[in-house]
């Protein structure tokens, strides 16, 4: 499963496109989006369980599973 930023909460200040290691995340309609085909969820970097663009983002609730 992948995650989703919800379009209402991002402000798009593009700190979670930064922190995916997997390239996942990029600019759409003028806040930013996860490509659920890419996305890893960050298995296998950092902390386990953690996908790092939930620690970059400074909204809460923004980033949620798909």
């Amino acid at each position: 499963m992948a995650y989703q930023i919800l379009r209402d909460l991002c402000t798009a200040c593009g700190d979670c496109e930064q922190a995916c290691p997997s390239h996942s995340i990029s600019p759409w309609k003028g806040v930013y989006r996860i490509d659920a085909a890419t996305c890893t969820e960050c298995d296998g970097e950092g902390e386990p369980g953690m996908p790092q663009c939930l620690d970059a983002c400074m909204e809460e609730d923004c980033i949620v599973p798909a």
